[in-house]
């Protein structure tokens, strides 16, 4: 545990011309620290050795809940859980190239572009921008000049790209893939169909890897070309991971003959890469994940377990619906949602309703004009996606409404911020709570100037 031990010195280099409020006797620039170094004539600086235990780096993740988490990995844990999964998951083989999209200052950035890679000798590509800047062939070009191996994104880039068509692909040698990769949230059945034709030519394994900021690395995801993969399921823990699914009570919910079971995914057991504390509250670390349930780490996450055993996660448990005494996880609406031609992404929460108890509010970024039909309402574009819904589910997980959004408030991760669209639906605008790990804190006022 740190304690409450403090940052005593800030390196700053000049990246951007954003003005920077340097604090005296805290914070220096890199360039001045480095003309010192020169003028001293030091070549060398000798490694400080570090205790297995010691913080490696502290981590801010969004809670659904109040301020942002500082989560404390330490040094020798998480560098041998990263290289394990990366390697293994992966299947990484000497030489391969691989290139992880994401941002290199969050978890799976520091996890699978440096820690994991770096430590097992692989060659690994830094990715700056947007994948549809300067157009939406972007990555392909990347693949294609670098002769990428290993390809890991996230469903939300992917069901971005799918958008513009098959023509960005056009020209793009793509042969350098031997395994795909997804990372982030649950990858729709859609977008992992349209990854693997046409980006893995259906000759390349993808893993659809499910862990979080807390976890390290991977917990649960097949192997590359090892293990059976399944559209939409996550399928397999990592071997030595002891994950099971609980009910309310804790109770752990025991599968019987071939039924599908459902419950509250936990894990029994730690692992090398487990978070140690919560930076400056131990408690709020053991109160948001080992007091909910005895003797197990609550992921927050609720899962189905299939007959193979291959786990799909439904969503978080504060984001599972109760319409009409029908339990309903967000992710299953969404993808629903995501399954109608014209729709690009979804986000879907739950709202105070006086008849079903909660309505369910969607959240849907749809390709073209605005989802704007001839009347400039949207409303035949709303029917459509409801009969989508109707058909894959069922009537009763039809939303209540739909509100048409160029984009979601997401973190810097991925990760969909659903407290603010919880919120916005509920009407309580005015108190959002923290946006600081946003990546574009604008879009929050143009959905909430937007709410039906």
């Amino acid at each position: 545990m740190i304690g409450n031990k403090t940052v005593k010195r800030v390196i700053v280099t000049t990246r951007t011309r954003t003005p920077v409020s340097m604090i005296k006797g805290r914070d220096v620039w890199w360039e001045d620290e480095m003309k010192q170094v020169e003028e001293k004539g030091i070549t060398f600086i000798e490694a400080e050795a570090m205790d297995a235990e010691d913080p490696l780096f502290i981590l801010y993740t969004s809670g659904s809940t109040g301020k942002p988490k500082g989560v404390v990995h330490t040094v020798a844990g998480y560098m041998i859980y990263t290289n394990y999964t990366f390697v293994n998951v992966f299947q990484y083989e000497p030489g391969q190239v691989h290139f992880c999209t994401a941002d290199i200052g969050w978890i799976t950035g520091h996890s699978y572009i440096v820690y994991g890679p770096l430590s097992a000798g692989a060659t690994s590509l830094l990715f700056e921008g947007v994948p549809t800047w300067p157009d939406a062939g972007r990555f392909w070009d990347i693949v294609d000049k670098y002769k990428v191996n290993i390809l890991y994104t996230a469903p939300t880039a992917i069901r971005s790209l799918m958008g513009f068509g098959l023509g960005p692909l056009q020209g793009k040698n793509l042969s350098s893939l031997k395994v795909l990769g997804t990372v982030g949230e649950p990858i729709n059945e859609e977008a992992w169909h349209w990854y693997d034709e046409h980006v893995g030519k259906k000759k390349c394994p993808i893993v659809d890897t499910w862990w979080q900021t807390e976890t390290g690395g991977c917990l649960i995801s097949n192997l590359a070309g090892i293990t059976p993969a399944k559209p939409g399921w996550a399928t397999l823990p990592m071997p030595g991971l002891q994950m099971v699914l609980v009910d309310e009570n804790g109770k752990e919910i025991i599968q019987e003959g071939e039924a599908t079971i459902s419950g509250n995914l936990c894990i029994k057991a730690p692992w090398p890469s487990i978070l140690r504390t919560t930076y400056g509250d131990h408690e709020r670390c053991r109160t948001n994940y080992f007091a909910t349930y005895e003797n197990m780490y609550f992921t927050g996450d609720g899962a189905l377990k299939n007959k193979e055993g291959f786990f799909r996660i439904t969503g978080r448990v504060d984001d599972v619906l109760n319409v009409s005494g029908h339990r309903i996880g967000t992710a299953e609406v969404e993808n629903a949602i995501n399954m109608h031609a014209g729709v690009v992404e979804s986000a879907v929460v739950g709202y105070p309703h006086d008849i079903k108890g909660q309505g369910i509010y969607a959240y849907v970024i749809y390709q073209g004009s605005h989802a704007q039909d001839t009347h400039g309402t949207g409303d035949l574009v709303r029917k459509d996606i409801l009969q989508t819904v109707t058909r894959i589910i069922g009537a009763i997980a039809k939303p209540d409404k739909i509100q048409f959004v160029s984009g979601l408030p997401k973190t810097r991760s991925g990760k969909i911020m659903r407290r603010i669209l919880r919120k916005i639906a509920e009407g309580e605008t005015e108190n959002l709570g923290d946006t600081s790990t946003l990546l574009d804190p604008g879009v929050v006022d143009e959905i909430k100037n937007g709410r039906l």
